[in-house]
């Protein structure tokens, strides 16, 4: 369960969930890859950790921030599909063009970053991507519409890029942080885990053995059954 000596890569660093993956496991030995939008946020990350601003949803800028890790660190261990941001709108009154920027930051970010990763991991004969998702992508909350269609999206991107991948050394997984209170919603929710709640589960996915799960859904370090509950509920 140790990340001490790997090249990870986090998208979304810059605050949040990814902010304290990356710190934690700087902390732990690991050589950290930290990419987000705003580059203020990671000036102000630890002096070990390295840097470069990305925008997800732009593939040529995701190319070079693979390079950027593989140049600066000789490989890519685990590469973690985090960035995102909220979505408060309702279908009717969508401004034009939102749910097309907020689907290309979650969807097209993880296209992006795997479509990248995955040649350097296949020459290493090793590698471990997770991408972050989200129960929103079962249940009808409204107001969340592109943000539970990209999440329901990348739960299918993920298992099928899983079974492109067996038998390589490379495993996709899946991460669901759980009602976490960060930045993305516009508000503080003191009721809510911190993001730090959530490094258990991202180490272990990082440090899964070769002949450990892919195409699977983890939630506090277990498996969760994606869907069956949403499409199955229990009896009253």
């Amino acid at each position: 369960m140790s990340v001490a000596g790997r090249t990870i890569l986090i998208t979304g660093a810059g605050s949040g969930i990814g902010r304290a993956w990356a710190e934690a496991f700087a902390a732990e030995g690991a050589r950290v890859v930290a990419a987000d939008i705003d580059e203020a946020r990671l000036a102000d990350l630890p002096e070990d950790i390295l840097t470069v601003p990305t925008d997800v949803a732009d593939a040529e800028q995701v190319s070079r921030m693979i390079e950027f890790a593989v140049s600066e660190t000789c490989r890519l261990d685990v590469l973690f599909n985090n960035a995102g941001l909220g979505y408060d709108h309702s279908v009717e009154d969508s401004p034009p063009g939102a749910f097309e920027a907020h689907v290309a930051v979650h969807l097209f970010g993880c296209m992006n970053g795997m479509r990248c990763a995955i040649p350097h991991m296949r020459r290493q004969g090793h590698g471990r991507i997770v991408n972050t998702i989200s129960r929103n992508a079962e249940f009808a909350q409204p107001g969340t519409s592109a943000y539970g269609a990209a999440k329901a999206a990348m739960w299918t991107l993920s298992r099928v890029a899983a079974k492109e991948l067996e038998g390589s050394g490379i495993l996709v997984n899946m991460l669901i942080p759980g009602p976490t209170n960060t930045g993305i919603w516009g508000r503080d929710m003191p009721q809510m885990q911190g993001p730090e709640a959530t490094v258990p589960t991202a180490r272990m996915l990082a440090t899964l053995p070769d002949d450990g799960p892919t195409g699977k859904v983890f939630w506090d370090e277990r498996e969760y059954p994606m869907f069956e509950v949403a499409l199955h509920p229990p009896a009253r």
